[in-house]
């Protein structure tokens, strides 16, 4: 007699889980006329699961009536990063041991990508990114990568909100140009990092893909070594790579 409610529970949990992924879509805010489109989800259902999650700190409603995520999620995301960076690092370790060069591993984080683990090169020139730093999405090969398996309009979101801050001389700063370099990621499967974020340094990177969340995983290093012919060893290694992540992050449910 009791699967019935089990099973309303289940659902309740499923409900309450796609609203916090439907806001974190929207950059971490939304309103509920927004989440009322963006979910098939009735409005009474909403209204009834944001009141539980905000009573439970999950959920923070502002002054202007809109929803956010809210605080008690941060630890939940700080433990599952460490969780994921030390699932990759063994990943990463094997592409510096195969490519001589500084291999790192990045999420989607709000309007911008969070660097969750790093392997660094044994190279006394090499690059080092510190684990928890957060970078702009148009201005690296993570960033680009992830923008890549993301829809147009959530792109054009996530820039508007983040802006598009310069570097180099090489960064990207208009969206018509992000677009065009995004379309020849898709093509080929990989972004390239071309002294965009810094001068002297080049990077390829790869979405991982079917990732829980928009992730990527990268290769990088002074120009004078990462070079094209570089590049020819590189892409396989860092596709099997980005493969093997996939197979380790993969829903199983017993």
């Amino acid at each position: 007699m009791s699967e019935p409610k089990a099973a309303s529970g289940v659902q309740s949990v499923e409900r309450a889980f796609e609203l916090l992924e439907v806001i974190a879509r929207a950059g971490g805010e939304a309103a509920l006329s927004e989440l009322a489109v963006d979910t098939p989800l009735p409005l009474p259902t909403i209204h009834r699961l944001l009141r539980t999650l905000v009573g439970i700190g999950y959920v923070r409603q502002l002054a202007n009536r809109r929803y956010s995520l809210g605080p008690r999620l941060i630890r939940l995301g700080e433990v599952a990063n460490r969780q994921l960076g030390a699932l990759a690092t063994p990943v990463l370790k094997n592409l510096v041991n195969t490519l001589g060069e500084s291999a790192n591993i990045a999420v989607l984080d709000g309007d911008m990508v969070t660097y969750i683990a790093q392997a660094q090169s044994p190279q006394s020139m090499r690059m080092i990114t510190e684990v928890g730093r957060r970078s702009t999405l148009h201005g690296t090969g993570v960033g680009k990568a992830i923008l890549s398996v993301l829809d147009d309009d959530r792109v054009r979101r996530l820039v508007d909100q983040a802006g598009m801050a310069v570097y180099t001389p090489n960064t990207i700063t208009t969206v018509s140009r992000l677009f065009a370099d995004l379309e020849q990621i898709r093509r080929r499967g990989y972004a390239i990092d071309e002294e965009e974020q810094e001068l002297g340094v080049r990077c390829f990177a790869m979405a991982v893909p079917g990732a829980p969340t928009p992730m990527a995983i990268s290769i990088s290093g002074p120009v004078t070594r990462v070079t094209e012919e570089f590049a020819e060893r590189a892409i396989p290694e860092l596709r099997n790579a980005a493969q093997q992540l996939s197979s380790s992050l993969a829903v199983r449910v017993d």
